[in-house]
């Protein structure tokens, strides 16, 4: 090796010993061409400067550095959970005293104690502590130490006691030879066992005289509490009765909050009440209790006595045993004589009561079915009208004896002689026969539904219709919910059917909207299907009828119901409903496209006008054909139609026929007129109402628009064109209507509406147009444009350049975070490749180290082996 390589060697040494950092800067110290520097041509005031002067390599020597202090110390801490956290509360928070962070601290601690079993703790069972101690054991006093092992000084040992166990007896054995030498030198020292047996014996001496003395203690004790009773009794003084009252009335009254203390220590602590039944359980046990009640009726029906099915307890005597029963029967027999012979004829009728009760038996289980008793309540209903009023009986008396068997066939005659006494002695019978059925079966068909209430009173009918729902709940059985849908369109028909008789049955309607709105309830969707299933027939029909005759008349009376009880069923707030929108839609075509040519299509317009009120009442959305209407009705009732200044829309016109509908001239109709209501009935019994009725008819629809008119100026006063709105109604109002020539009563709902009408005040400003910018005129001078130079940055307002330099800032920003991600990155990989490179040197270095060490094991072992061969 030459004297070159050798010199490089060494150098390479140096560096090396000095480390790659240090060795570096020293080389790039070493050349000052490859300082950077970044030099600033001008100076410009308000800008930050980026001079720079570096080394190559120091910016991402501290990088690493960085790097190596806060990510690489949280990569290798990443598995670890081993940090200590001060949680006491407050003890970093200067702004906090002491005495509250205390006080806090307690409150906490207190909580955490007290979970959710102790919400409801009075402080009962608090325990009070002082030094760790129970105040309430202190308070007791209890010193008295019952148990005889205790010593005095608990703790503690004796010398001797620890010397003869603990110390193997040398010590002691030699003070007491020493003792024993001074006083008796002749005696001899005494061994271990005599030395124990001593001890054992004076600690028994000992125990004896401390328990001597605790009995004498406690027996003066107790003399003395007896001698200060006798003398307590002497030295005692009862003072007068006056200074006693003066004492009784010093005595301040206990506080309001000491009383309720008290009153809470007293008070019955709370008991958990049973849970409450779900619906299906309610049902189940309503189902059960009407079964029950139905069996009954069905028995008092038959006149089977309640008591004859109980055994009545057979005769015994005072030496029985009762040793000899049966579980099956009881075949016992009363004994009796007759004129000094024994009776044989109770034995006889024993005998037939028995089979009759076996037959009555077999006869109530086949009963109590459900589908023989839907026959019977049908049965019942035609057996009312029938001649014979025990033919109900009878044919019940006939199946008893058909499920008596072919035993009874002989006994028909007296069976049958025996039912018609029974019939003729109780003529009561008769009464549960129309007693109501407590189960009944889903009707399957409308002609059903209607049998079954055929004939009843509304209040059965009501019954019936509960019953129907009780017995057949959905949670039942699983085909009752589509029964029960059914029902909601057999009820809603049946109410139809109703309101179309000559004499409308509106009570009993208004009943049956009840069961209705529960069956709506538990079923909203075969409710709504069926009210828009009427809707839309009710439409098509109106549809087609302006189609044939061009002009459509107003629906009967069960459509005009069935958008009452629309209404009732469904909330009529909402902005679009499935079944309101339509049924809105709907009553505003009546208004519009049905003609008013008779008394009643003004009566039937005015309900539809009470209906809209009532359906906006909540949401108060504008109805137009509400106020055209009202202006219509206005307008018939006038006598002259001259110099308007209104307009009046369809179905009513300016001109023709039916233009004084409303008009009454006979002023004596008009004195004996008085205020009422309109009731719907009216409207089928309009034909058979004479003149003077008729007239008062007229005017009630009068007084119902004025009333209609002050109702809809409540509620749209709040709208902004609202003097526009109702500028026709207060036209007619103040122009055109003889009031002198109404009653008072009549005039009085004119001025009501005609005042609700003129002190509404203009609160908003009429409808104009929006001011806007005049257009200029097209002028001929050209346009310039600016030709965009590609890769400058063009001018803009302060606005376009703000967002332009934030896009660029984020994009810069961005790009940036992406490069220390990315750097970040890069530097764990490196992290994580030496970590691996460490662990693959590690594991090869170990391989090498045992391949060596088995390497030189095998040589020395051929060795030994060459040497033991050779001879």
């Amino acid at each position: 090796m030459g004297k070159a390589a050798k010199r490089k060697r060494k150098v390479s040494m140096a560096f090396a010993a000095k480390g790659p950092v240090k060795s570096a800067l020293a080389m790039v110290r070493s050349n000052p061409f490859e300082v950077k520097v970044n030099r600033q041509k001008f100076n410009i005031l308000g800008r930050k400067t980026k001079n720079d002067v570096g080394l190559p390599g120091v910016s991402r020597s501290k990088a690493i550095r960085k790097r190596t202090q806060t990510l690489l110390k949280e990569y290798k801490e990443r598995g670890k959970t081993n940090v200590f956290k001060d949680k006491r509360f407050g003890e970093y928070d200067t702004k906090i005293s002491p005495e509250e962070k205390m006080i806090r601290r307690f409150a906490l601690e207190r909580q955490q104690n007290y979970g959710k079993k102790n919400i409801y703790n009075l402080n009962e069972d608090e325990e009070l502590t002082h030094y760790g101690q129970s105040l309430a054991e202190i308070e007791k006093l209890n010193d008295i130490v019952d148990s005889d092992s205790d010593t005095e000084e608990k703790g503690t040992l004796s010398a001797e006691l620890t010397a003869a166990h603990f110390g193997g007896g040398g010590g002691l054995l030699r003070k007491k030879a020493s003792s024993g030498q001074q006083d008796e030198e002749e005696e001899k020292p005494k061994s271990r066992k005599e030395l124990i047996e001593e001890m054992i014996a004076k600690s028994k001496q000992e125990k004896q005289e401390r328990q001597n003395r605790r009995e004498s203690a406690l027996e003066l004790t107790e003399k003395l509490d007896n001698d200060w009773k006798e003398i307590h009794t002497l030295i005692a003084r009862k003072p007068p009765k006056s200074e006693r009252k003066d004492k009784e009335v010093e005595k301040p009254k206990p506080d309001e909050y000491d009383m309720i203390v008290r009153e809470l220590g007293f008070e019955m602590k709370a008991k958990p009440s049973e849970r409450m039944k779900t619906e299906e359980e309610l049902a189940k046990e309503e189902q059960a209790r009407l079964q029950k009640l139905e069996a009954d009726r069905l028995r008092r029906m038959r006149g089977i006595d309640e008591d004859a099915n109980k055994k009545k307890p057979g005769h015994m005597s005072a030496d029985d045993l009762a040793d000899g029963f049966i579980l099956d029967k009881d075949d016992r027999r009363l004994l009796s004589y007759k004129d000094g012979k024994i009776n044989l004829e109770n034995e006889d009728e024993e005998e037939k009561d028995n089979e009759e009760e076996d037959g009555e038996e077999g006869g109530k289980e086949e009963d109590e079915s459900e589908e023989e008793s839907e026959e019977e309540s049908a049965n019942e209903d035609e057996e009312d009208g029938a001649a014979d009023s025990h033919s109900d009986l009878e044919s019940d008396v006939e199946s008893e004896e058909e499920a008596a068997g072919n035993k009874e066939r002989k006994k028909h005659k007296t069976n049958e002689n025996e039912s018609h006494n029974v019939k003729e002695l109780d003529p009561e019978l008769k009464a549960p026969t129309s007693e109501l059925p407590y189960t009944f079966a889903v009707p399957e068909s409308f002609e059903t539904f209607k049998s079954l209430l055929a004939g009843r009173t509304i209040e059965q009918q009501l019954t019936i219709l509960e019953r129907i729902q009780k017995c057949n709940h959905p949670s039942l059985a699983v085909g009752n919910k589509a029964k029960l849908e059914k029902l909601v369109g057999f009820l809603l028909e049946y109410i139809g059917e109703l309101a179309t008789l000559d004499s409308p049955e509106l009570k009993a309607i208004d009943k049956l909207v009840l069961p209705l709105y529960n069956l709506c309830q538990m079923f909203p969707e075969a409710a709504s299907d069926s009210i828009k299933f009427i809707l839309r027939d009710a439409a098509h029909d109106m549809e087609e009828v302006i189609e044939v005759k061009g002009r459509a008349t107003f629906p009967g009376l069960d459509t005009l119901i069935y958008l009452k009880i629309t209404s009732l069923l469904f909330p009529t707030s909402d902005f679009w409903h499935p079944v309101v929108t339509p049924a809105f839609i709907y009553m505003s075509q009546l208004l519009t496209k049905c003609r008013i040519t008779t008394l009643q299509d003004v009566i039937k317009g005015l309900f539809i006008c009470c209906l809209f009120l009532e359906y906006v009442s909540f949401s108060r959305r504008f109805v137009p054909e509400l106020i055209s209407f009202l202006v219509g009705v206005l307008h018939i009732s006038l006598p002259k139609k001259q110099g308007q200044g209104y307009t009046v829309v369809h179905p009513f016109t300016p001109a023709g026929k039916n233009l004084e509908l409303l008009l009454v001239c006979d002023k004596q109709d008009l004195e004996s007129w008085q205020k009422q209501h309109l009731p719907l009935s009216t409207v089928t019994r309009l034909k058979e109402a004479n003149r003077t009725e008729i007239n008062h008819m007229r005017l009630s629809c009068i007084a119902l628009c004025f009333d209609l008119i002050k109702k809809s100026a409540v509620l749209y006063e709040s709208l902004p064109s609202f003097h526009e709105i109702m500028r026709p109604v207060r036209i007619l109002l103040t122009q055109h209507v003889p009031v002198n020539e109404y009653p008072e009563k009549l005039q009085e709902w004119y001025h009501s509406a005609l005042k609700e009408l003129e002190t509404k005040e203009k609160h908003y400003t009429p409808l104009i147009c929006e001011k806007r910018k005049p257009v200029p005129l097209k002028q001929y001078t050209p346009k310039v444009v600016k030709v965009l130079e590609f890769g400058r940055k063009q001018a803009g307002s302060k606005k376009e350049q703000e967002r332009k330099q934030l896009i660029q800032r984020h994009k810069r920003e961005l790009k940036g975070a992406i490069r220390e991600i990315r750097k970040d990155n890069q530097f764990l990989a490196r992290t994580q490749l030496s970590e691996i490179m460490e662990r693959d040197s590690a594991r090869k270095r170990k391989v090498k180290e045992l391949l060596g060490s088995l390497a030189t094991q095998e040589g020395e072992w051929k060795a030994m082996k060459r040497k033991k061969g050779k001879p």
